[in-house]
Parts: structure tokens; sequence; C-alpha cells
């Protein structure tokens, strides 16, 4: 059962909003130290429900806000298996309507029977749910990854989730195109290191998708719950199952370039 979203505890902390003209033409000099090709603009939102998105909401604009729910201490050492949270409710709790939601967390361990990834991808108008996210699991017989998708009925997640809230309409977003990495950084921590450098004193987040075309990707997923206290970084690694997977990729999740004072928010999260 879904913990009570009216009772949980709620704090919220203003973030930097820069122009995106800005971001962009900073991205565009500051990523060219980790990738040969680099182009960022801002261009008008494309349908994110068509090919090659298939999201649940055709953009992700309109009163946009970051939103960080349960953390890590839910699932390390220990699990807290009541810590399970319904999207519809928190949704409520925040006032947002319509809510296209967006990110990456933990799927709902009581539906699906065991631990396992979440790659959020909900919207809710209406009062109707179009459930589009996916869920990630470790197969326990042979290892494998299986990937299923989330009917209507289902909208909790457990644990932690770190999504992009927006009402889903379309608008004026940020495209980052970068090609062939010569530096030492992933996409997503070069693009959250220029924004630490670029704004020292403020906080800046960004959500949203991006699909990588060529290549492969180093993945996790969580299997099931450990039987026994995770402590050190390497009992996490034996614990998690590692993947390589290859492109096409779609990835939903959120970043910020530093903590917002007094939440310990997650800095960022994305899932494949």
């Amino acid at each position: 059962m879904a913990l009570d979203a009216s009772k949980l505890p709620l704090e919220a902390k203003p973030l930097h909003v820069p122009p995106l003209h800005e971001i962009a033409d900073y991205l565009n000099e500051s990523l060219k130290s980790n990738f040969a090709e680099v182009k960022c603009e801002v261009v008008d939102c494309p349908d994110l429900t068509k090919d090659p998105f298939y999201l649940a909401s055709p953009g992700i604009c309109g009163n946009p806000k970051i939103v960080d729910i349960g953390g890590p201490p839910f699932l390390l050492p220990e699990v807290d298996r009541t810590k399970v949270y319904d999207l519809k409710d928190i949704a409520k709790r925040l006032n947002c309507e319509p809510a296209f939601m967006v990110g990456a967390g933990a799927g709902p361990h009581p539906y699906v029977g065991v631990n396992c990834e979440g790659i959020i991808n909900l919207a809710i108008a209406n009062g109707k749910v179009n459930q589009q996210t996916r869920i990630s699991k470790v197969d326990q017989n042979d290892d494998k990854s299986i990937q299923e998708t989330l009917p209507n009925s289902e909208t909790t997640v457990a644990l932690l989730v770190n999504l992009l809230i927006s009402e889903g309409k379309p608008g004026k977003v940020l495209k980052v195109h970068t090609k062939k990495r010569i530096g030492g950084d992933d996409f997503i921590a070069s693009i959250r290191k220029s924004l630490q450098k670029g704004y020292k004193d403020k906080v800046v987040g960004l959500g949203g998708v991006f699909v990588l075309k060529e290549g492969k990707a180093k993945q996790h997923v969580m299997r099931d719950f450990s039987k026994s206290r995770i402590e050190t970084e390497e009992q996490l690694n034996n614990w998690l199952k590692f993947y390589n997977m290859s492109a096409p990729l779609i990835a939903l999740g959120t970043l910020m370039n530093d903590d917002v004072v007094s939440i310990s928010a997650t800095i960022f999260r994305l899932h494949f």
C-alpha cells in the first residue's frame, strides 16, 4: 500500500532559471573539451509521442519542476519496503494538473514482485492515466534483463525517484547534440560539470529525454533486494547487475549542477 501523500513532508526550494539561449551558448563552448562534435540550440520541442521518443505527452513544457521523492537511505544499507509512493497522489499534493512525469527511480516492487528499476513516463489529465512507464528487472534464473510496461492501473514507485513534472505541453526546449567523446566524462557528467562552472553560486536543474543513436552504454539494473546489508561500494557493485546496452536507447531523467542546501537532493539520475 502506498504512503499517504498528504502526510509526507514537503520542502520546496527555488532553482535559478537562466534563459535557454544562455545555457545553449555556454554548453556550445564548454562541452568541446569532452566531445569532438557539439551543437547546442534552442528549438521547438518535437512531438515526443512519436518516433524515436514514444513518450506519454507531446512536450515537456508548462510549469516545469524537478521533484525528488524518497532517497538512497531507503534502499541502502537496508531496504525500507514501506516506502511506496503513488504518483497520482503526488501530482495532487503538488497541485499538478495536468501532470506529465518523466524520470528515473525504483519501480513498484509490490506490483512487480521483485525489486526493479523504473523508467518513468506517465501522463495524468482529467483523472485519466496514460501509463507508458517501463520497469527493468533481473531474471533470477539466468541474470538477463527483463523490461515490461506498466498498465494504466499501476502508478506507484518505491524508495527513490527523480522526476521532471510539467504540463506536457509543446514549447521551447534545449537540444544538445554531441558526437565522439574525447574527454573523460560521459554526456550527463559533462553537462552537469559545465553548469557547475558556469553557475558556481546558483543551482540549475535540467530534465527531459535524450537518445543514444550509436554505440553502447554500460548500465546497471538492481537485483532483488539483498538479504544482507550493503555497506561498501564493492558490495554495491556485486549486488548490481551490469549490462552493455546497444543503441538506439532512450534515457529519461534529471540533473542538477549542485545540491540544494538543506534538502540533500539527488544530483542526477537517468535510466534507459
